[in-house]
């Protein structure tokens, strides 16, 4: 079985607007993809997509600006397609990475906040987070503030951001006691509180050993902030652990589900959470025993149990996940699927909370190099948005899918 930590990168697929894929749907029911237009300019990568509570939908990412300088730029959705991008910070000195990506996120119609990461120290791994305000709804924004405040040259980053009422919570992988020079500390993970004035509150360590390198994941639930990430116990197993703010007060850090994949070293692969009051979806990337796997688990109360899993891939596949719960309870969920030879399938599913598996849809073909990053979904009203890079057109690129598509009646094949 291929290796599933090769790095992938999506090709752009032909300017035509609509794709149909018949071999893992019927043709009478070809679902269809449509190319939208992308507001990144040449070079770009990075993106992320983010959904305000009261549905807007912002795209970001990162374009070279010269002379080895960068930019992270956004642009909202207004229904048919995206507004002309706005420069939110630039500079020189940023830590660019496929897998460590800058993120935005919204707190009221007005408050916005997005980080970007930078170098702090003269190890490859050494850099900063750096998240900048704005209270005027991205017209300008504020200089950088750091929210971490340990002061250590070490890795800090892998950042989700999530809107409390007039607040905004942080959580990030902190390498302070990792960055002696000899690596002797566990990556933890932390947490804090911005105001809209840039003050830092509620600081707190969530977990004192995880996994180095793969992305964490928030949302709300009704009972409070839920934080999903790759763990590490001391014998080397990284499942994903789970950590519940509620009433306060943050519990004991637990797993989603006892995978027990054993590895030796990150494998850059973090999980996806969704909620929706009670309800919550978590998706995640596994090899235990072997077997490369996307996993996908539903809880119906705030993250306190879990369902059992259900396998989301087609059965060869290397991860790289997003997921979004839908109104209905059931969730879609994006990966990345080997196909024949070199060619690497970017698909989409809807699952259902009961556990039935619809069709899934291919969005873009892929190789195998490391310019694709993660895809990330968003939703839009009656449509899913999805972003990702493509290496043909050297830049960012973006699609809708109505959520109508993703429940076809037929019944897909089941992994060998």
């Amino acid at each position: 079985m291929r290796s599933a930590f090769i790095v992938l990168t999506i090709l752009a697929l032909p300017s035509a607007a609509l794709f149909f894929f018949s071999e893992l749907a019927p043709p009478d029911r070809a679902p269809q993809v449509v190319t939208v237009e992308s507001p990144a300019g040449e070079g770009s990568g990075q993106s992320n997509l983010h959904t305000s509570d009261t549905g807007e939908v912002l795209l970001s990412w990162i374009e070279p600006a010269g002379e080895g300088s960068h930019q992270l730029r956004f642009s909202r959705w207004n229904g048919q397609g995206w507004s002309a991008p706005r420069t939110i910070a630039e500079g020189a000195e940023w830590f660019v990475n496929w897998a460590d990506f800058p993120s935005m996120a919204s707190v009221g119609e007005d408050f916005l906040a997005a980080h970007t990461l930078v170098r702090n120290g003269e190890r490859w791994y050494d850099y900063d987070i750096h998240l900048r305000l704005s209270t005027d709804g991205g017209q300008s924004w504020s200089d950088a503030l750091i929210p971490h405040r340990d002061g250590v040259s070490a890795e800090h980053g892998f950042v989700s951001l999530v809107p409390l009422e007039d607040r905004l919570a942080a959580v990030w992988l902190d390498g302070r006691h990792s960055g002696d020079g000899h690596g002797s500390g566990a990556m933890t993970l932390r947490y804090a509180v911005i105001d809209r004035a840039g003050g830092l509150s509620e600081e707190a360590e969530l977990d004192s050993r995880v996994c180095d390198c793969c992305q964490t994941s928030a949302a709300r639930t009704s009972r409070g902030l839920l934080v999903a990430y790759r763990d590490r116990s001391p014998d080397e197993i990284r499942d994903i652990g789970i950590v519940r703010l509620e009433e306060g007060r943050w519990g004991e850090p637990a797993l989603v589900h006892a995978d027990g994949w054993k590895i030796a070293g990150c494998p850059v692969n973090g999980p996806a959470l969704d909620a929706r009051q009670d309800r919550v979806a978590v998706a995640w990337y596994t090899q235990a025993e072997d077997t490369p796997q996307v996993r996908l688990a539903f809880s119906a109360d705030a993250g306190r149990t879990f369902s059992d899993p259900v396998r989301v891939d087609e059965g060869e596949t290397m991860g790289r996940v997003d997921a979004l719960l839908l109104p209905d309870g059931s969730a879609a969920v994006a990966w990345m699927e080997f196909g024949e030879g070199d060619e690497v399938r970017l698909l989409v599913r809807r699952i259902t909370a009961a556990g039935r598996r619809f069709p899934p849809i291919l969005v873009a073909t892929t190789d195998s190099s490391r310019r694709s990053g993660f895809p990330h979904l968003a939703l839009a009203g009656g449509e899913l948005l999805i972003a990702w890079t493509s290496t043909e057109s050297d830049r960012v690129r973006t699609a809708r899918i109505s959520t109508r598509v993703l429940q076809s009646d037929a019944e897909t094949r089941r992994p060998n």
